[in-house]
């Protein structure tokens, strides 16, 4: 539910939530970062340098990871054409999992299609990792999207409430 709707119908996160809450749309919580991708205060800057040293340092883990997998199929003596498989699927789903995470942070998914991408994306949960530490590198994943719609839904806010001044049949026909 988008924030314009929220505030219209009373759902959390609207202008009705408590006394102290301004009116109007609030921001959308991103994770890791809160509400502070808003004013960028409050640690914004040590948070994404967290972020991208926590998803590099999980990638590296995970590549790790993998390596002994690689090492598993060697002592198990598998043929070589296994072998190929596992590394091209690895590197398949990484490759795809990096442009689904990255594009999301442009535009929301589609949930159905999240949904059948499930399986592939945490095969490919590496090049997630990585489409996650290069996007902190520049701002925090998801705030250029977040942003766009927070200010879309402060204009329609803004016309919604914009009153009239005066009485029309008043005015002054040129």
């Amino acid at each position: 539910m988008s924030t314009a709707e929220n505030e219209t119908n009373g759902a959390p996160g609207s202008a009705t939530d408590s006394p102290g809450t301004p009116a109007g749309p609030q921001p959308e919580s991103i994770r890791f970062f809160g509400t502070t991708w808003v004013d960028h205060g409050n640690g914004y800057a040590a948070r994404r340098v967290g972020v991208a040293v926590g998803s590099l340092a999980a990638a590296a883990a995970a590549c790790f990871v993998l390596r002994f997998a690689y090492e598993g199929l060697a002592i198990a003596d598998v043929s070589s054409f296994v072998t190929l498989l596992m590394v091209v699927m690895f590197a398949v789903c990484s490759s795809l999992a990096f442009r689904h995470t990255w594009d999301s942070f442009r535009r929301r998914p589609d949930t159905d299609r999240q949904n059948s991408l499930r399986g592939l994306l945490a095969i490919g949960f590496v090049g997630s990792l990585l489409a996650y530490f290069f996007r902190s590198l520049t701002e925090a994943p998801g705030e250029k999207l977040r942003r766009e719609e927070y200010e879309t839904a402060r204009q329609q806010y803004a016309k919604r409430t914009a009153r009239r001044s005066g009485n029309p049949r008043k005015r002054r026909r040129p």
